[in-house]
């Protein structure tokens, strides 16, 4: 049963439209089964219910069975879409409309769908657990179509885990308009941690690496040192590089670091995932 999505009867329509709608916004959807357009817009509307999880309710009316409700609602044609804000209709549409015009419709009433993984994100920092705050983050990024301040608010996340690579590339991608004290805060935490990660015994061997790319060991002792730095996508792409030639090398200490270094970053964590496929496509 979705907690979401209810069909409304005789004995619940009170509850249903008046009495829910004054705690949360309530979508009424007027259908009957011969109604062709009804067939292709409820699919769409279940599918937003499921989105904004629990922002709205999505209550659909048979109009057939209960004619009176339709009546009293001065439902004409069907699918007939209204919106029950604190017991009144405020807004609606007849017809099968696109999913955008739904959405812009939906975002008049409520928050963005990815405020709450935002929110939920802010929790976990606020207890200093990163990694956790960080596929939420991430998925409100994308869900977003890449808004700039949460990109911003994704790289200072990354910054914090000392995951400097990630966070450049996000804060690369803000526009000069968009360049506010958030981003001008975490480019001069960006430049520190850049700073403090460069220990003259990691330059040695990066100059040695460098000097001599082909020698696993030097490769090796490189990778510890950047996982060590919390320089995680090159201590991972060091060791991939090993891997591939020799599945065992260093007693399989090489691989045991490896999978040491995917496990601490946590579930979800999509450079997690990326080298999971790579080390997967060696080992299956």
């Amino acid at each position: 049963m979705n907690p979401n999505i209810v069909e409304v009867t005789r004995e619940n329509a009170q509850q249903v439209l008046i009495d829910e709608s004054m705690k949360r916004l309530v979508l009424v959807d007027f259908w009957a089964d011969w109604c062709e357009p009804c067939k292709t817009l409820m699919p769409l509307l279940e599918k937003l219910a499921d989105e904004y999880a629990g922002q709205f309710l999505l209550a659909k009316v048979n109009a057939d069975e209960l004619q009176p409700i339709a009546s009293q609602f001065g439902v004409r044609s069907l699918p007939t879409v209204m919106i029950m804000q604190n017991g009144q209709p405020v807004d609606g549409f007849a017809g099968a409309k696109p999913e955008l015009e739904i959405r812009e419709l939906l975002q008049k009433y409520l928050p963005d769908p990815w405020e709450a993984l935002i929110e939920q994100a802010n929790e976990y920092m606020q207890q200093d657990n990163f990694n956790a705050a960080l596929p939420l983050l991430l998925q409100a990024y994308q869900e977003s179509g890449e808004k700039p301040s949460i990109g911003v608010g994704l790289a200072q996340v990354y910054l914090h885990l000392n995951r400097c690579d990630e966070a450049e590339a996000l804060l690369a991608k803000v526009k000069m308009v968009d360049q506010d004290a958030a981003y001008e805060q975490a480019m001069a935490q960006l430049k520190l941690k850049r700073e403090a990660a460069s220990s003259p015994e990691l330059r040695a061997l990066e100059e040695q690496h460098a000097s001599n790319p082909d020698d696993a060991e030097i490769a090796y002792q490189l990778a510890i040192q950047y996982s060590q730095n919390q320089k995680v996508r090159e201590a991972l792409e060091l060791l991939i590089a090993i891997l591939r030639k020799n599945l065992n090398f260093a007693d399989g200490n090489a691989k045991k670091t490896y999978l040491e270094i995917i496990a601490s970053l946590g579930k979800g964590d999509p450079l997690a995932v990326e080298y999971q496929r790579k080390i997967y496509t060696l080992l299956y």
